[in-house]
C-alpha cells in the first residue's frame, strides 16, 4: 500500500540528552512512524528539544507552566498536512521508564499520536479519546510495536 508523500525536517537541540536521542531516532524510522499515520502529503518538522524549551512552549501556546511529552503545531491539514511536532527528551525517557516500554516505541507512539493531531484528530471528548486511543493502538501494532494502550 502507498503511503502519502513525506518531507521531513529532522531536528535536534543542542540540550544534552536531545542530541543523546539522535541514535535513538534515525530519519528513516521518523519517516516510517510518521508516514504510517499519514492519510495527505505532508511537510512535517519534528523538533527534540530539552526541558527548558519544551516548557517555555507549552506555556506560551497553551498557557500550561510544565514541559509535555508532544506538542503539535498544525498550520494546515489540506491539501497539505503541514506541522511541526515537538518532543521533549527528557519527558519521553522518563514516561518511556515509568511505563517499563522501549525507548523508540515511546518515540513512534507519541510521532504517530502528534501526526494525528496534525490531521484534526483530537481526544478532549470521550468519544474523540477512543477513536483516537484506537487508531494508534493499530497503527502501533502494524509497525510491530506492543499496544501502548494495554496494561
Amino acid at each position: 500500500m502507498s503511503r502519502p508523500a513525506l518531507t521531513l525536517s529532522l531536528q535536534f537541540a543542542r540540550d544534552e540528552l536531545a542530541r543523546a536521542h539522535r541514535a535513538q531516532l534515525p530519519r528513516h524510522r521518523v519517516a516510517r512512524w510518521i508516514r504510517a499515520a499519514l492519510q495527505a502529503p505532508a511537510e512535517i518538522t519534528v523538533r527534540i528539544v530539552g526541558t527548558d524549551e519544551a516548557r517555555a512552549l507549552n506555556r506560551d501556546f497553551r498557557r500550561k507552566d510544565y514541559a509535555t511529552n508532544v506538542l503539535t503545531f498544525d498550520y494546515s491539514q489540506a491539501p497539505l498536512v503541514h506541522a511541526d511536532l515537538v518532543l521533549c527528551a527528557d519527558v519521553v525517557e522518563a514516561e518511556a521508564r515509568a511505563q517499563s516500554r522501549t525507548l523508540d516505541a515511546h518515540y513512534a507512539h507519541l510521532l504517530i499520536h502528534g501526526t494525528l493531531h496534525a490531521q484534526g484528530h483530537d481526544h478532549e471528548r470521550d468519544e474523540e479519546a477512543e477513536l483516537m486511543e484506537a487508531r494508534e493502538s493499530e497503527l502501533m501494532q502494524s509497525l510491530g510495536f506492543a499496544d501502548p494502550y494495554s496494561a
